[in-house]
């Protein structure tokens, strides 16, 4: 078993949510994902709920695996085709998404702060340009909400699990794009973004949010760890190439 405990509380009520919805999803969903069991209660001076799932073998998926491999780009575009297209609810609080403009303030800010190591007139440009891109407009769809290299398990060289569904949620499907950043090197992307059939407003809002999560973490972490500094400055500079 593997045991989930939210340690801030942006996370709190992942747990419920996941076992009610990962085991109505996962049987339509490549490859595996968590398998919920159960949903632990606050005690010992621990405050929130906390989650039970079965163990999942693999080891987390690394760029220098899996980063020029055009198999995988097509394996992440298939789970999210086949994910997208379960039917989705309506009234969930739970399965909201931040809209991009609600990252407006933390994302300049964070630009503001990086200026002196990347290029903030190029960030800035990318950024209002990803805001002011045609919003989605149709109906709704599944979407993973924390899509990257860190919640992808591989065995063998392959893709074999995507975890940590967390921000599961429905609406725009842009924020998923997020492992193309994290991942993929340009030539797999261009493999990513042609099996998955990504329009240009929902390519241009998932750089921005590429981009915003990854100035977000560099901002926050990247003068103290240095795994942190090296991924997001990946993400942030292949979310300004495109």
């Amino acid at each position: 078993m593997s045991v989930r405990l939210p340690r801030h509380g942006g996370a709190v009520g992942q747990a419920e949510k996941n076992l009610f919805w990962l085991p109505r999803l996962a049987p339509q969903l490549p490859p595996a994902v968590p398998s919920p069991v159960a949903v632990g209660r606050p005690a010992l001076g621990y405050p929130w709920s906390w989650g039970v799932a079965r163990w999942l073998d693999g080891e987390v998926a690394t760029v220098a695996g899996l980063g020029d491999s055009r198999e995988t780009a097509r394996t992440l575009a298939a789970f999210l085709r086949a994910l997208q297209a379960i039917p989705t609810v309506t009234g969930d609080p739970r399965l909201a998404g931040r809209p991009l403009a609600g990252r407006d303030a933390d994302t300049r800010a964070a630009i503001a702060e990086v200026a002196g190591v990347f290029d903030a007139r190029a960030m800035t440009a990318l950024w209002e340009a990803a805001l002011h891109a045609p919003a989605w407009d149709r109906p709704p769809v599944w979407f993973h909400g924390d899509f990257h290299t860190g919640n992808l398990l591989t065995r063998g060289g392959r893709l074999s699990a995507v975890i940590d569904f967390g921000g599961l949620g429905a609406g725009d499907p842009a924020g998923d794009l997020t492992v193309a950043f994290t991942l993929l090197s340009a030539g797999a992307r261009a493999v990513f973004r042609d099996a998955l059939g990504v329009d240009d407003a929902t390519w241009l809002r998932g750089r921005g949010r590429a981009l915003a999560g990854g100035l977000n973490a560099y901002a926050s972490y990247g003068a103290v760890d240095a795994r942190v500094a090296a991924q997001t400055t990946r993400q942030i500079t292949a979310a300004l190439a495109g």
